[in-house]
């Protein structure tokens, strides 16, 4: 079976165009194309060529710590909560005081955990807020 034509055959690629970089050219235009909606070196410079925008995209890493931070904090209070869960369906399963007793404590505990870590959650947000 043959291959179908293109539909627009004035847009195909059909010219090669061969040039020599300095390896410092070459790295400065790799990683500008690797941060770019360029797929490769040849399509960087064939829409810079043609006067087309390049959009290059930029990621601010000083907050990636914060965000780590947050993240396991998330995390935390999710498996402190599932704790908590637990610990109620217990207690409402327990028919001896005793038992009771201990695991009111033990819930206790549980929301002092839920209290310390929103208090860091909360002095991270500020510090994130702190440029605003």
């Amino acid at each position: 079976m043959a291959r179908r034509k293109h539909p627009h055959p004035d847009q195909l690629l059909t010219r090669l165009l061969s040039i020599r970089l300095p390896e410092s050219e070459y790295m400065r235009l790799e990683k500008l194309a690797s941060q770019s909606d360029c797929r490769s070196i040849g399509e960087l410079i064939r829409r810079h060529l043609a006067g087309k925008p390049v959009r290059v995209y930029y990621r601010d890493t000083t907050r990636d710590n914060f965000l780590e931070e947050l993240a396991a904090i998330r995390q935390e209070l999710h498996l402190i909560g599932i704790n908590i869960n637990q610990l109620t369906r217990y207690f409402n399963g327990s028919t001896q005081p005793a038992r009771r007793v201990v695991l009111a404590h033990q819930t206790l505990e549980a929301y002092q955990q839920v209290d310390r870590r929103v208090g860091l959650l909360l002095s991270l947000i500020a510090k994130l807020a702190q440029p605003w």
